[in-house]
């Protein structure tokens, strides 16, 4: 019985009802405005609404359809926005209203955080984008770090913007995605240039194709060049003759400087990744065969024909034709399939002489060969026939009965 009156439980009771106390006074001095937010936890359960604890001496009141078919119960606690407050009903909801919604709009353009953002149209200038449900407008020129050719691949797109100007009435939003993106190649420009080094081999994917080569995008908004001659083995008119946009490669790095504009330039080598068709000929490069080739080009001293992927050989001007030839476009032109006979194979200098001239001579004299075995049985089948005529003129000769025939 003695410690129902101890002095330190008496000092712990008063402690606790001065906490609840101030708790009590806390609550009821506290009012909720439009916009607020609050975890209030369920009292009870209705058929249509749900009744939350709110933090202050009235209860609040949110539509079990606001909860999009989710099953609560009482003792669980809901984060909701206050939508409306008239006397005592406050009136909660799922959804942030208007004002929480510039309340974080204007939160992420004061501290320069990125916001979720779908394309929903172009526009004249640029393009529409909803932004935690309020429209905003992005340049054209800030949609990306490189120039955007196909506006329509952007709509209904999900990208994150800086928001670059804020207006709280709502009517002036302004985001840029560019800005966010050179961010990110700036620290993927320091990343790269720490990491790698001219001879390592790494993944891209093709981005954009000029005649004069294709640009690997090797890193979040950084690019490298590949020059149409480093792509592939053979010669090409076109980047688009060997790669396709989007397609991932592999590549060599064959060099990394900065450029005059600080900007990082990376330059790029497809082929140097593949081992070269040198190494590993095919079985039909070898001395004495006739191949197919395409003429790669003209030149005063003769025609290089590609007779396999990479691999060229040399038509001199005496190999192309029996009688003098004084221009190679003479006798063909580039881009001509031809066939070609294989006279020489020097592996180690990979270089190969071809000609045009052997192809006809054999073809020549196979015709010859073959003209000749048709004369020859053709003299033997008239040779047969004269026989067999000198010898019906010789039993006629001998032969009465034959002869009174005749008369």
């Amino acid at each position: 019985m003695a410690d129902l009156f101890d002095d330190d439980n008496d000092d712990a009771s008063s402690n606790d009802f001065a906490r609840m106390f101030e708790d009590s006074m806390g609550a009821t001095s506290r009012k909720l405005n439009v916009g607020d937010k609050i975890r209030g936890e369920i009292l009870s359960v209705g058929k249509e609404e749900i009744f939350v604890s709110t933090g202050t001496i009235d209860d609040g009141v949110v539509m079990k359809l606001d909860l999009d078919g989710k099953e609560v119960k009482v003792g669980e606690f809901l984060d909701l926005f206050v939508t409306r407050v008239h006397g005592s009903q406050i009136i909660l909801s799922t959804k942030p209203t208007s004002k929480n919604i510039s309340d974080d709009l204007e939160d992420a353009y004061d501290m320069m955080l990125p916001v979720e953002g779908r394309v929903l149209e172009v526009c004249n200038g640029g393009f529409r984008v909803s932004v935690l449900g309020k429209t905003a407008f992005c340049p054209m020129s800030h949609m990306d770090n490189r120039r955007v050719q196909d506006t329509a691949s952007y709509v209904g797109q999900k990208f994150e913007f800086m928001i670059t100007k804020f207006d709280p009435r709502g009517r002036d939003l302004v985001v840029s995605r560019r800005k966010l993106l050179d961010e990110q190649k700036e620290a993927a420009t320091a990343a790269f240039s720490d990491g790698h080094k001219p001879g390592d081999f790494i993944e891209g994917v093709v981005t954009r194709m000029e005649p004069f080569g294709a640009f690997v995008e090797v890193a979040p908004g950084m690019d490298g060049l590949c020059h149409i001659s480093e792509i592939a083995w053979s010669r090409l008119g076109h980047p688009s003759e060997a790669l396709k946009m989007g397609q991932q490669v592999r590549a060599k790095v064959l060099k990394i400087e900065e450029g005059m504009n600080g900007r990082l330039n990376i330059s790029l080598s497809i082929k140097q990744a593949e081992t070269p068709p040198w190494e590993n000929l095919p079985a039909h490069v070898r001395e004495g065969e006739v191949v197919e080739g395409k003429v790669t080009r003209c030149m005063k001293f003769g025609a290089f024909v590609e007779i396999a992927p990479g691999i060229e050989g040399l038509v001199p001007l005496g190999e192309m034709a029996f009688k003098r030839v004084n221009r190679a476009e003479d006798i063909v032109k580039e881009g001509q399939t031809i066939a070609v006979k294989i006279k020489e194979v020097r592996s180690d200098e990979r270089r190969l002489l071809l000609s045009i001239k052997d192809v006809l001579g054999d073809a020549q004299e196979a015709e010859d060969r073959a003209g000749a075995a048709e004369a020859v049985a053709y003299n033997a089948k008239s040779g047969a026939a004269k026989l067999g005529t000198l010898g019906d003129q010789f039993k006629n000769l001998f032969d009465p009965a034959s002869a009174n025939r005749k008369k």
